[in-house]
């Protein structure tokens, strides 16, 4: 046998073919069809970004290929052949023996898919044990892979980490768990989807870096579902663009950077770009010797664990959120952001230093005097999912701290309810709903009727965008504007997002290891920064790509 001359290398064969599936949640007449007669062909090695806003159909695609979608969905039309093997007729006990070993995935809530109750080096280890046909291995050499995987994966002190429960790591550092689980057994096949929404730019870097070396050396392909167009231009060898469960475009990252073809691209492309024009309130000059303080912050100190094994979580740091405006807090998992806001929010005791809400020392505040607190000072939450009660109807949701602190009659808080509604720009009708008939977007306008409900005059957004698609942040993030003009809110605003913090907020503080490296008003901060640190987090800021093709197109 001898190879065409004409081209003596083979072309390698597609690793996945999906022809003409189509998805459907129910049956009969009613049934929704969530994808649409979607064609992938995706090679070993190659690295494919799924985009598009939330709804779009781009998870159901990823849970369909891997068997894992829910009972309510099926696959009704189309095939789905992977490494020749078809897997859409394919039995529950014959998709197990190639999950994990030949297709892995990593989800995108690393809270709800790690155990509370196991350490999080024993579920890697799991791992091991359910494909005994990986080859038998002692305790100490499992002890040794996942420590191998923690280090690949970024995890600092990756020999303690192995012992530590979910609940005692961060966001970031459980999605990285995730990660090292999804990697174990070396998959030829990895579905990510949204696996770096909750990281930081620093370790989000680091873990883009990780999938582009399993493709390089390891031949693994990768189907990367993301919200995050900056990340995807990164990353991906193509980009498919998803909307209403139909692919858009299936593009080289490259073609669809220079010339896409579809009004939709375009949107996602210019609410991605670093470039994109600044949100009003944000561009705007302020009164910076204005004296009144929403949050002023001095000396905070927060030390976790005894004498001798002490971790100072916040070490020492002053700031302050001027009255009107938007202050962000940046910097990696871990560095102290979010106990900084528990401490301001009195839901956990600082160490030492002082806190200052609207002129008052409430750093010791209890009893009837946090309640009237928090009157005033509200918290925003990262995923609405998780802070609003599935049970109750958005109008009971938004009307429970009007009912906790006994506020108006029934008919009252009814109207409230429907007036805080028509702030955040939800129809009326939505007051009857049920979370979970509601989209990321509008659970996240709920979350913020409810935190405006006793009339609060400061809220702390506590990543309160990140796992939002790029078209929904930018409706957030006018919402957000348009009460701060309208109400004179102020913004403590927790992200790791840099884009967002340069389009969106006025000063921005700096944290590394549980200290404040700059502070200062954000263009200045992003433009010159003072602190190594800071240039690092901007440097490691995706949408490299983007941004040549903005300074291309500029000239």
């Amino acid at each position: 046998m001898t190879l065409n001359a004409a081209n003596p290398i083979a072309e390698p064969g597609p690793l996945l073919e999906v022809r003409g599936l189509q998805v459907e949640y129910g049956r009969g007449p009613g049934a929704i069809v969530a994808a649409d007669s979607l064609d992938l062909v995706l090679k070993p090695g190659e690295i494919v970004a799924v985009v598009g806003e939330s709804g779009s159909g781009k998870s159901t695609l990823a849970k369909s290929i891997i068997g894992l979608l829910p009972e309510a969905g099926g696959i009704s039309a189309g095939t789905i052949v992977f490494d020749g093997i078809e897997l859409t007729g394919l039995s529950e006990r014959a998709m197990e023996k190639i999950r994990g070993r030949r297709i892995g995935m990593v989800p995108q809530d690393p809270g709800g898919s790690l155990d509370p109750v196991k350490t999080v080096g024993s579920q890697v280890a799991e791992v091991f044990r359910l494909h005994p046909e990986e080859g038998k291995r002692s305790k100490s050499e499992i002890r040794a892979e996942v420590i191998r995987l923690f280090e690949l994966v970024g995890i600092d002190r990756p020999a303690e980490r192995l012992k530590q429960y979910p609940h005692e790591l961060s966001g970031g550092l459980k999605q990285r768990v995730l990660i090292a689980i999804a990697f174990s057994l070396g998959p030829k096949l990895l579905i990510a989807d949204e696996p770096t929404s909750a990281l930081d730019v620093t370790v989000q870097r680091r873990v883009l870096e990780v999938f582009s070396k399993l493709a390089r050396d390891q031949g693994t392909a990768v189907i990367f579902v993301t919200h995050d167009l900056a990340v995807a231009t990164d990353l991906a060898d193509r980009i498919v663009v998803m909307r209403q469960g139909r692919i858009l475009e299936d593009r080289p990252v490259a073609d669809i950077l220079a010339e896409p073809e579809d009004d939709y691209t375009l949107r996602l492309l210019r609410e991605a770009s670093p470039a994109a024009p600044k949100t009003g309130l944000a561009a705007a000059a302020t009164d910076r010797d204005k004296p009144d303080a929403a949050i002023e912050v001095r000396g905070l100190t927060k030390v976790f664990g005894k004498r001798g094994a002490e971790h100072r979580a916040v070490d020492d740091i002053s700031f302050a959120v001027r009255q009107g405006t938007t202050f962000a807090l940046v910097g990696e998992s871990g560095s102290g952001k979010s106990t900084t806001a528990r401490m301001i929010m009195r839901l956990l005791d600082p160490t030492s230093g002082t806190v200052k809400i609207h002129g008052n020392d409430v750093t010791s505040t209890e009893g009837k005097d946090k309640r009237e607190l928090w009157r005033s000072l509200q918290l925003v939450y990262q995923n609405p999912d998780s802070a609003l009660d599935p049970r109750l109807t958005v109008r009971d949701i938004v009307a429970e701290p009007l009912v906790n602190f006994r506020v108006g009659s029934r008919l009252e808080r009814r109207a409230r309810v429907a007036e805080l509604l028509d702030q955040v720009n939800l129809p009326a009708r939505v007051a009857g709903s049920r979370t979970k008939e509601l989209s990321g977007g509008q659970r996240q306008r709920v979350a913020i009727a409810r935190a405006l409900a006793l009339g609060a005059r400061t809220i702390v957004l506590d990543e309160a965008l990140s796992a939002l698609d790029v078209l929904t942040q930018a409706q957030i993030l006018l919402l957000l504007e348009d009460l701060q003009r309208d109400l004179g809110l102020s913004y403590l605003f927790i992200s790791h997002d840099l884009h967002v913090v340069e389009r969106f907020a006025h000063d921005v503080g700096v944290m590394s290891r549980g200290q404040l490296r700059e502070v200062g008003p954000t263009a200045q901060v992003f433009s010159n920064p003072q602190s190594e640190y800071t240039s690092l987090l901007l440097n490691s800021n995706p949408g490299h790509r983007l941004r040549e093709l903005v300074a291309a197109t500029s000239h």
